[in-house]
């Protein structure tokens, strides 16, 4: 379906993990008796359509990432190991500049989204080799309020508008870097690799994901993300962990 399209994720595990309050990274705390970091990378390693893996991490856990994660679980599509940067863009920009030169496509993904599904995962490559640019994510269940600085509400937007950005985000390599370069360039830091290439001007389409693809970023979220890779969760996802 994609012959002739090297096909690179960048999976960013660089955060600081102040919401969890663990004395170590989220990433590597143990889920359904593996690493977090191990359970996502294990997604991609399987997809057959994913030609490297790049993890990017903190500089002083580049190693134990590599002996601990990498090695120990025997994973062959990571080409890389590299540290990260001060904010998830600067993480994210250390990781394309160690693409490997033939990538046409390239995903990137949150470390601590463990349960990303094949699908998901195909569905975004197909997205970004016929769309360009495109975003797993989910539609919103609840209704949002827009409040100002009183938290008085300003206005409540159209619910069947708003969606819940997930990753994998994908993208054209070439769109991705041009993203990039112009979010530095311009001095714009956004909150997902997708905003950068919408600054820039290409669109982006969102592509319908799961709602169990959830980012373990609390100690609550600890709790749902055992349930889930127990296949025993069936209660309502808090849109805060999207």
């Amino acid at each position: 379906m994609y012959k002739g399209n090297y096909v690179s994720v960048i999976i960013a595990a660089a955060g600081m993990s102040n919401r969890m309050g663990s004395k170590i990274n989220k990433q590597f705390i143990v889920i359904d008796n593996k690493p977090i970091l191990a359970h996502t990378i294990e997604k991609f390693e399987q997809c057959r359509y994913i030609d490297e893996i790049i993890v990017v991490t903190k500089e002083n856990e580049v190693d134990y990432c590599r002996k601990e994660i990498v090695r120990r679980y025997g994973f062959k599509k990571v080409s890389n190991i590299i540290k990260g940067g001060k904010e998830r863009q600067d993480s994210v920009y250390n990781g394309i500049m160690a693409l490997n030169e033939k990538a046409d496509i390239v995903l990137t993904h949150d470390g601590a989204r463990p349960f990303v599904r094949q699908e998901s995962i195909l569905k975004g490559i197909k997205g970004a080799y016929e769309l360009g640019a495109c975003v797993i994510g989910v539609p919103l269940k609840d209704t949002i309020k827009v409040v100002d600085d009183s938290d008085i509400v300003h206005h409540t937007p159209k619910r069947s508008l708003l969606w819940a950005a997930q990753t994998p985000q994908c993208f054209k390599t070439k769109l991705l870097k041009e993203g990039y370069e112009y979010a530095f360039s311009e001095g714009i830091l956004g909150t997902d690799d997708s905003s950068l290439v919408e600054k820039k001007g290409y669109p982006v389409t969102m592509l319908m994901g799961s709602y169990d693809n959830i980012k373990i970023t609390t100690p609550e979220d600890l709790v749902v993300a055992e349930l889930i890779a127990a296949g025993k969760y069936t209660g309502a996802i808090n849109s805060e962990s999207l």
